[in-house]
């Protein structure tokens, strides 16, 4: 499947999203502001005060590329895409998520999404691994994880992500819906999300 060389999707505040069978209702209450992405808009608007999300004017939406980096495979059947860009403990997101819906119900299936990860606290791979499992609200000590080598980049996999460290300050993440889509094609979808200058 190609990458959409364009869109223009600014979605309502609150919205019914199905995640692995879930559903779980999105809204943006200032105490989730820092946890919750609102959608890119067709045009540029100002950015929010630090550890808010924000539009992102700066997010490319050019078709295979996010952020500086090429998106050189995506598997069959996913939906529309939609591009984020978010701070968290002053390290910053830019993802492109791509939703099938919604359903007769309203809700709507994130099908993948890719991001980039780009902070002074992204030091190594391990300051990496600890550092998502706060932001995934993992425990460290159990989080399942199996190392991977992800063209040339080393990184780790859960059973619908994987992540991996690019260099200090940049690194990459990949998740999938697996109730809909094959290990291969997570794996397959990471080694194909890589800085553009290493293609």
């Amino acid at each position: 499947m190609s990458c959409s060389s364009s869109w223009s999707v600014v979605r309502p505040a609150t919205r019914r999203i199905v995640i692995g069978g879930a559903i779980a209702v999105l809204a943006a209450p200032a105490a989730l502001g820092a946890l919750l992405p609102t959608a890119a808009a067709a045009s540029p608007a100002p950015a929010s005060p630090s550890g808010q999300h924000r539009t992102s004017p700066s997010t490319q939406q050019r078709a295979c590329t996010l952020d500086g980096f090429a998106i050189d495979h995506l598997p069959g059947g996913i939906g529309s895409p939609s591009d984020f860009e978010y701070e968290w403990e002053e390290v910053v997101f830019h993802s492109r998520v791509w939703e099938t819906g919604p359903d007769p119900e309203g809700a709507t299936k994130v099908d993948l999404t890719v991001k980039t990860v780009r902070g002074d606290k992204v030091i190594d791979l391990e300051t990496l691994r600890t550092f998502l499992a706060e932001y995934h609200e993992k425990d460290p000590e159990t989080w399942e994880l199996t190392a991977v080598d992800v063209a040339g980049y080393g990184g780790y996999r859960a059973d619908d992500e994987v992540f991996f460290f690019i260099s200090p300050g940049i690194a990459a993440e990949v998740s999938i819906d697996r109730t809909r889509f094959s290990e291969d094609d997570l794996l397959t979808t990471a080694m194909g999300f890589h800085p553009e200058d290493s293609a």
